[in-house]
């Protein structure tokens, strides 16, 4: 896509759909690096790749986020069954 003033190219989304494909699963200084070499010496509109790039920011944090909460959740429900068992009542003996 080009941009009317400048003559620069917007990263359209089918380009960030297949760049978003490539870089899902990677940290983010590979994700950047990628994106980068991607966008190097074609002429793309600056703030469009800057936006690109937050966009996959966010989604990295948010999928770490995620991944935090679920050990904590697990956690959680450990601390919860240990103290259900452990406030159970004790069986009776028969004598």
């Amino acid at each position: 896509m080009e941009q009317q003033a400048s003559g620069q190219r917007f990263l359209d989304p089918i380009e960030r759909a297949k760049l978003g494909v490539k870089v899902f699963n990677l940290p983010y200084s590979q994700a950047e690096a990628l994106i980068d070499e991607y966008v190097s010496g074609k002429n793309y509109d600056q703030a469009s790749v800057d936006l690109f790039k937050d966009q996959v920011a966010t989604q990295i944090h948010i999928r770490e986020k995620g991944a935090e909460l679920l050990v904590t959740g697990g956690e959680i429900i450990k601390v919860l069954s240990r103290s259900f068992m452990q406030n159970l009542p004790k069986s009776l003996d028969r004598n």
